[in-house]
């Protein structure tokens, strides 16, 4: 399952180099950064274009840079859906640097009502300028999820910033069980929130133009990684900061589409060759079985047409067994004078066996093995007693007004 990944721009900061007026305002991204994996865990392309040339895929991932995001740990309250935003704003309005109605929130996968977990907050109108940009074009992100989110161990990538200054170029995202902070490396500032002695267990990446200087500060090794692969990571991510109004419509098809996404990944290719691997096991035993029935059919058919003909040589064209061999006994025990189950008088015998004492049969009627018998005056309950003694000798009672039908019962227990 081919996979986009889009970058998303950075929201545009104020500084002494700022336009004024209108040309301060947020403007939409004229090019998106983006990263093509045909298979979800392997860069196949990767480039930066306008929203309208971007490549088609089955799912497309958009990432927040951790700049644009904000994380707070709070126990999450218990509201109905349609108010937990508003629930939100109201724990949160001191912590916010923005009015609540600016900003977007989003909780923490697989979080429940009054547990602890994570809420992401991030600025409402540019995330919402650059969805509306691409759907515009007819790129419809599926889910958007951060570049880094609380980490346990901890994880810290450095990054080249090229429109930084200089001193400020060399950038850390450093993801802490607590958190995820965004550092300029310089100084004694950033060493002091990093811990000592380093975990055994941390792990440090960055950017092959951020490497160096990396290495430098760290006064250690790094394992680089170009941002094509960073993008292509972070949509291993549970999270997606599509929620409340920023959700999709039509969830049932986007859940099915998100469940197909994860396990079209490349974690989940073991179970998947396994399923194949049930697959074509049942297939060959659904054959086998077919096989063994169809013997055992023809075997049966055989067996028929073997007793038919020893019982009865003189039939040379069998077309069908059972129907002809029914046939032929009809006619011997008509031969020999013998009534049969469908004659009158075993019909005749079958009623007086239960025919009440105290009732006068006043007609009869009998046509093709069907016995008509008057009834005219009965309640519910003489007729259910006449039925419940016939019907246990395999005879069938019908009531028709004021008539009863008796006839024999077919093998599968209906007239």
């Amino acid at each position: 399952m081919s996979v986009l990944v889009l970058l998303l721009a950075p929201r545009p900061r104020l500084g002494p180099r700022a336009a004024s007026g209108a040309d301060a305002g947020l403007r939409a991204p004229a090019e998106f950064d983006h990263v093509l994996s045909k298979d979800g865990s392997q860069v196949h392309s990767h480039g930066r274009c306008a929203a309208a040339l971007l490549p088609k895929a089955d799912t497309v991932v958009a990432v927040m840079p951790a700049t644009e995001l904000a994380w707070h740990r709070l126990t999450l309250p218990k509201a109905p859906p349609g108010k937990l935003r508003a629930a939100l704003a109201g724990l949160l309005e001191d912590a916010l640097l923005e009015d609540s109605e600016d900003v977007h929130f989003a909780v923490s996968p697989q979080a429940q009502p009054g547990q602890d977990g994570w809420v992401a907050v991030t600025q409402r109108a540019w995330l919402r300028l650059q969805l509306e940009t691409l759907e515009a074009a007819g790129v419809v992100v599926d889910r958007v999820v951060p570049q880094a989110e609380p980490s346990d161990p901890p994880r810290g990538h450095f990054e080249h910033d090229a429109a930084a200054e200089d001193s400020r170029a060399l950038r850390l995202v450093w993801a802490r069980p607590d958190g995820v902070m965004v550092l300029h490396p310089g100084g004694t500032l950033a060493r002091t929130w990093l811990p000592q002695p380093p975990p055994a267990d941390i792990r440090w990446t960055a950017e092959p133009g951020a490497a160096e200087a990396a290495e430098h500060w760290l006064g250690q090794p790094v394992v680089v990684l170009p941002r094509a692969d960073i993008a292509l990571r972070a949509i291993d991510s549970a999270w997606n900061l599509r929620q409340f109004d920023f959700a999709l419509r039509h969830r049932g098809v986007r859940a099915l589409r998100d469940t197909l996404r994860q396990l079209g990944g490349a974690q989940w290719r073991p179970m998947r060759w396994g399923l194949v691997g049930l697959l074509l096991v049942n297939l060959l035993g659904l054959n086998a079985w077919a096989w063994h029935q169809r013997s055992l059919v023809e075997q049966r058919r055989q067996e028929q047409l073997t007793i038919l003909k020893q019982a009865f040589p003189h039939i040379n064209a069998v077309l069908d067994a059972p129907v002809q061999m029914q046939r032929e006994a009809e006619q011997l025990r008509a031969k020999a004078g013998r009534p049969g189950d469908t004659d009158l008088e075993p019909m005749l015998q079958a009623a007086a066996s239960a025919w009440p004492a105290d009732k006068v049969l006043q007609r009869l009627g009998f046509e093709n093995g069907q016995l008509t018998l008057s009834v005219e005056g009965w309640r519910d309950d003489e007729i259910e007693a006449l039925r419940s003694q016939l019907e246990p000798a395999g005879w069938s009672v019908k009531r028709d007004g004021s008539n009863v039908t008796l006839r024999r019962a077919t093998a599968g227990g209906a007239a």
